[in-house]
Formats: C-alpha cells, structure tokens, sequence
C-alpha cells in the first residue's frame, strides 16, 4: 500500500502509538453473525411517554375546570358522615390527591434517570468526543443540581431540561396535599315544616295561667338575663313550628307563618307632681295629655322603693273591658337623703297580625328577625268577634271570685313592675340614675312589658294545629372545595411537565436513532463487551481515580463504531470543537477534527482492508 491510501468507512480511524485495538477482529453483526435486538427501556417508549404527558395535560384541564365548578357550586357535595371511620377527612382529602400524583412524580423521575444514563452512550454515537463529555460522564453519579450545572456546561440541553422536570414534579406532591378542604358551609334546600298552632283566641284565658308564666319568665330574663324564649322575637310571636327529623348541624329553618306583633305604645308624663299630704299618706299624680291623667296614693313607710301598675281608666273609652284598657306604671324612691323621686309610664298596648317570614335556629329554637309578607287577612275570634283586634293588658284582669285566679292576678300584677325596678336597682348608681334619665323608666318597662306580652301571645292568640308548611333549610354540611392556588400552580405544573416532556423525549429519540444498544448499558459486563477490544484500556489502571484517568486519555477522542457498536478511541490529531453536537432542536453541532492520515502507523494503514478503497497502480 502506498502511502496515500484514504479510509471510506467509519471502521477506518487514526490509529494510536500509545495501545492497540482489535475492533476489526470483532465479526460484522448481521453479517457473520445474528444481529441482537435493539433494548430500548420501556419508559422511553415514545407511546408511553406521549400517553403519560397527555394524561398531565388532560389531568391540568380538568383541574382548572374543577376549580371553576367548585368556585360556582359552592363546593361539591359529600357525605356528611365520614365512611371511614378511623381516619380524619383531612388525612383523606391530603393522602389521596397524594397518593394519585407519587405514580406521576415518579415515572418522569425515571425517565429522567434514562435519559442521564444514556446521555454518553448518546454523545459517543454523534461522533468523536472527548473523555471529559464521554466516557468520562456520568450524570446518574451527579445529584440533579449538579447535573443541571454540568448539562449546561456540555450544552445537553435535553439533559438540562428533563432535570429540570424531574426537580420541578417534586412540588406535585405538597400541592396535590393542599389541594382539597372540607369546611362547614351554610347550604340551603327546599324543606318542609309542620306547624303546631295556627290564629285563634284561647278558651282558657280567664284562668290567667298563660300571663303567670310569661310574667314569671319575664321577671326571671331580668334577674338572668335570659334571652327571648323559642318563637318570640322582641314584640313578635310566631306560630310554632318543627323542624323536618334529622341530624342538623349549625342550621336555620325559614318558613312563611303567621306572627303577632304587640306594641306597648309606652309615654312620659307630660307633668309629674309628688305630694306629701301626710307623713304616712304620699300622692303621686302624672298627666299624660289633657284628657288623660292619673294620680296614686301610698304610705312612704311602707317602703324606701315602691312600684305598681294599674288601670287608666280615665284615659279609655267608658265601654272598654279593664282587661283591654292602658295601664300605668308607678315608681317611688326615697333617697338616703330623704328626697322623694316618683314618675310614671303610660302604656296602651295593641297587636297586628302578620303573614311574616322567619327563622329558627335549630340549635337552641331561638327565632330570628321577622319580615312582613302581607296582614293577616282571614276573620276569626282574634281578629273579629269577640276580641276584634284588641290586645289584652296582661297586667289588669277583671274581678274574680276563684282564690286561685285572684293569687295569679295578684303575682302578675305585682311581677312586671317589680321586674322593671329590680332592673333600675341593678344600675351602676341605682335606681337613682334611671330616674335622672328622662326615658330610663320608659325604655325599661317598654322592653319588660313587651316581653310579657310577647311570650303571653304564644298561648292566648294561638290554638294547637298541625299544618305542614313548605320551608327553607340551612344547615352546616360539609362541602368540598378546590382551593384556588394550588389548583392554579399544580394545573400549571401539569401541563408544563407534559408539554415539556414528550418535546425532550421527541428530540431524545431522534438523537438516539444512531445509537445501537443490545442490553443495558449500565452492567460492567455490558460496559466490558464495550471496550474489551478497543485497545485503550491499556492506558488506565484499576487504581486511576478521575483526575489520572482524564489525564491519561488526553488527546484521544472516542465514538462508537457503527459497524459493531463498540466503543473505540481515535488520536486527536487536528483541532477539535469542544462543543457536544447534542443540541435542543437536534441540530448537528460535530466535532470538527482535521486528521491528519499520513500519520498513520502501518497497521492502521491496512486494517480493514475489505473497506479501503483500491490503491492506484
């Protein structure tokens, strides 16, 4: 052979004075030999990573549609009782979302472990590239933040980018945790009510037992302070109702029904005078308008703090029952300094009777705020004949000769004054301050009167029904709810994983259509079977550590024969780019090497002879 001879194939390279290989010894697969199968990991299976990255984006969707669903539904419906019983909600709505999302968290962190396995063998098949981005590579060694340096460094931009997804689906799993709550919201639904009492005048009011007991709980509010009783609403009482049967947890039950209103109409005197006509006879006189006025007689000794009420019968029409007339209220104090106080409230109570809205809180029966829908239009004992509309006193009660009735009328009458001078007594400076306040004693027996009269309306305007009444029921259930952030972040993480994702593998596959791997690479059996022949084992020794193994293959560049698959190392002898040809749109960047032929050795001159071409003669 003449010195001018030019290799035509890839088996053809620059042969090296420092070893000797004996790739061309290696039989021709296909050829001479059975060619093994192609390995490629399942996991890089193009079908299968497509699919998997059209599940994130289709898994991103839904969760954006999810978090618009719940946003407009208040939630999503769900048992209000736990199913499984030995565990929280919390720890259900944070494992399983958890749970769901691991499998996707670590199919990308494997697959980004191929692609860092194959990335050497990838480089070598590209063509000549130096120890330090080849053999000398191993990015499955490196944690993620340093193979993110280290790919950036090489320009392994499929490398940087697929660790980059691998560290960014670490947060699918806190954000899958805080994905879902189940708070207790107020939700309403049609319900129906059964009321127990409808409009009608008691038969049993002349016994006065229904203003006994409001008068007691009326005195008891004010030495308690005891809130309204159920279906009694400042001046409104309302027909009872019930609620439907069930478990209800913090709910309201809002049902049309009927409801009196009872006004006390209360007033100031207009003049107030106190006489002493004797030590032992004091006389209190109030005018209340020009045709209505009033006086009260009493006996200081009896004493320092006196109150009563009686009827106004001056200021009522001649015809008008004493249990129907307006009453005033009497209040006396001696001062330590033996000044006498005295004033007196005028009160004309009268009802309304209402077709009314309102509410019950099912927790403790308390009646919420009524609304008017439209007066009570129907005719019956209240409304017409005999009470025709009028309200009872509830304090003043015509003469009886029953003992029992006459103790009742007797406790009543003494009850509600008494309550409201208790209540003056337990101001701050005493009574003495409500009496300095011009409406202290109006505003006091306004809010006790009408809390009488109110809770006494419960039995004398109402007879026993049973009606069912449609109604509107809100409770506290549990609801399940997106939460909006990390719905938005893990949606987005989603799709940018997928999207992401099968771009890379797309131009990974296509950077691994030269590369011919019949097992995997990552055995040193496998690693043997790629080197045993190339010769430039010679050059390293077992007890190498990287820097001496790098120092050592300085000047050499390796690839992949593609004839064989082996891996085999060609002198460097031109200049060569440092740039690794593996770029992110798949664009070839090669190493440029100018060889230099005429130093080749002989043998390298006439190995694989069959692949030269003919010497000129």
């Amino acid at each position: 052979m003449s010195g001018s001879a030019t290799p035509t194939s890839d088996t053809i390279s620059p042969r090296s004075q420092r070893f000797r290989d004996s790739v061309h010894n290696i039989p021709t697969p296909g050829t001479e030999v059975h060619r093994p199968k192609r390995y490629e990991p399942i996991v890089l299976n193009i079908y299968i990573v497509g699919s998997i990255a059209l599940l994130m984006i289709c898994l991103g969707i839904a969760l954006e549609i999810a978090l618009h669903i719940s946003d407009r539904s208040n939630g999503f419906s769900v048992p209000e009782r736990n199913a499984i019983t030995f565990v929280s909600t919390h720890f259900l709505t944070s494992f399983v979302p958890t749970l769901l999302v691991v499998p996707l968290a670590y199919f990308w962190a494997v697959t980004d472990w191929m692609l860092r396995w194959y990335q050497p063998y990838v480089t070598l098949s590209e063509g000549k590239a130096p120890a330090s981005r080849s053999i000398l590579l191993d990015y499955i060694a490196l944690n993620r933040l340093t193979t993110l340096y280290y790919s950036l460094k090489h320009r392994h931009w499929l490398i940087n980018v697929s660790t980059l997804t691998a560290l960014s689906v670490i947060f699918m799993q806190p954000l899958a945790g805080s994905l879902f709550q189940v708070p207790q919201v107020p939700v309403t639904t049609a319900a129906t009510a059964t009321s127990m009492r409808s409009i009608g005048l008691s038969p049993t009011i002349n016994q006065l037992t229904s203003f006994l007991a409001s008068a007691g709980y009326a005195d008891a509010a004010v030495y308690s302070n005891l809130q309204d009783p159920p279906f009694v609403n400042g001046g409104w009482s309302a027909a009872p109702f019930t609620a439907p049967p069930g478990s209800i947890l913090n709910g309201t039950l809002a049902v049309n029904t009927t409801a009196v209103q009872t006004h006390v109409n209360c007033i100031n005197p207009t003049s107030f005078t106190t006489t002493n006509l004797t030590s032992s006879d004091f006389v209190l006189s109030a005018t209340f308008s020009a045709t209505c006025n009033a006086s009260l007689g009493l006996n200081p000794n009896d004493g320092s703090d006196q109150f009563s009420v009686t009827p106004a019968s001056t200021c009522a029409p001649s015809y008008q029952d004493q249990n129907f007339q307006p009453v005033i209220f009497w209040y006396y104090h001696l001062t330590d300094n033996g000044d006498a106080l005295g004033t007196a409230v005028f009160c004309q109570p009268s009802i309304a009777i209402f077709v009314v809205t309102t509410t019950m809180d099912l927790n403790d029966g308390s009646m919420g705020d009524c609304t008017i829908v439209e007066p009570f239009e129907y005719t019956n004992n209240v409304t017409g004949n005999p009470l025709n509309g009028e309200a009872f006193n509830g304090v003043i009660f015509d003469a009886s000769n029953n003992s029992y009735i006459i103790a009742r009328a007797l406790a009543i009458n003494s009850g509600i004054p008494g309550a409201v001078y208790y209540f003056a007594s337990q101001q701050p400076d005493g009574p003495q301050s409500v009496f300095d306040d011009p409406y202290g004693f109006v505003n006091a027996t306004k809010n006790i009167y009408t809390q009488h009269l109110s809770i006494a309306a419960q039995t004398i305007y109402f007879l026993p029904d049973n009606t069912t009444i449609s109604a509107q029921l809100t409770s506290d259930i549990p609801r399940l709810f997106v939460e909006t952030l990390p719905a938005h972040l893990l949606s987005m993480l989603f799709i940018c994983v997928g999207i992401s994702s099968v771009i890379v593998h797309i131009l990974h596959k296509r950077s691994r259509r030269n590369l011919w791997l019949t097992s995997p690479p990552g055995s040193i059996a496998a690693i043997v079977s790629l080197t045993s022949r190339s010769g430039f084992g010679d050059l390293l020794l077992p007890y190498d550590d990287v820097s001496r193994m790098k120092s050592n293959l300085t000047g050499l560049t390796f690839r992949l024969d593609k004839r064989t698959g082996a891996i085999v190392a060609e002198e460097d002898f031109g200049i060569v780019n440092n740039c690794d040809n593996t770029a992110l749109l798949g664009g070839k960047r090669g190493y440029g090497v100018m060889v230099g032929v005429d130093n080749l050795t002989p043998l390298s001159r006439t190995s694989f002879k069959d692949k030269l071409e003919p010497e000129s003669p």
